[in-house]
């Protein structure tokens, strides 16, 4: 079992070395253009492009909510596009948040098998908490149970956050 640990930085420069998935949550209606997304595109056009693809081909694939598509975007460095969030947010957040936590557990599981096939740690934004909507108090022992409690290491990256807090189950 491992511990999630919590580093100020920015998740799309992982720490480490050894394979790392970078984990984001996308939606499900093939939007890309706020949040997180931006930053990655920043650095990679591949992400972006093989969501498209596989949104606009989803009639021949496996897109939906509870998806995962890994990306390969350099040496040893992958980018894990999970669709778990259903449609985008309104203007008034008068609706439901669009996250799914349901989907998220299932993407969370997907992703521990390829980094266990991978020996590679996973890095992300605090995911699902953004404009998906999510609350972190019930999207971290996702992360926990899925990820952690299987041996993968977990960092979690906040903008301007203290750094070094470690969160374990309890």
């Amino acid at each position: 079992m491992s511990v999630i640990r919590y580093v100020r930085g920015d998740a799309t420069c992982p720490e480490g070395a050894g394979p790392r998935i970078i984990a984001h949550v996308c939606n499900d209606i093939g939007g890309w253009g706020r949040g997180f997304v931006l930053a990655l595109s920043r650095h990679w056009t591949q992400p972006e492009t093989r969501f498209r693809r596989w949104y606009h081909d989803r009639a021949e694939n496996d897109f939906g909510l509870g998806a995962v598509q890994l990306v390969p975007v350099d040496h040893d460095l992958f980018v894990a596009n999970m669709i778990a969030q259903h449609g985008i947010r309104s203007r008034t957040h008068a609706a439901a948040p669009p996250i799914r936590y349901d989907a998220l557990e299932r993407c969370l599981t997907t992703l521990t098998g390829h980094a266990a096939e991978l020996a590679a740690s996973v890095h992300m934004p605090r995911i699902g908490a953004g404009l998906a909507g999510g609350r972190w108090d019930e999207i971290e022992p996702l992360i926990q149970r899925q990820l952690a409690d299987h041996g993968i290491g977990v960092t979690v990256y906040d903008l301007g956050r203290a750094r070094g807090r470690v969160a374990s189950a309890g």
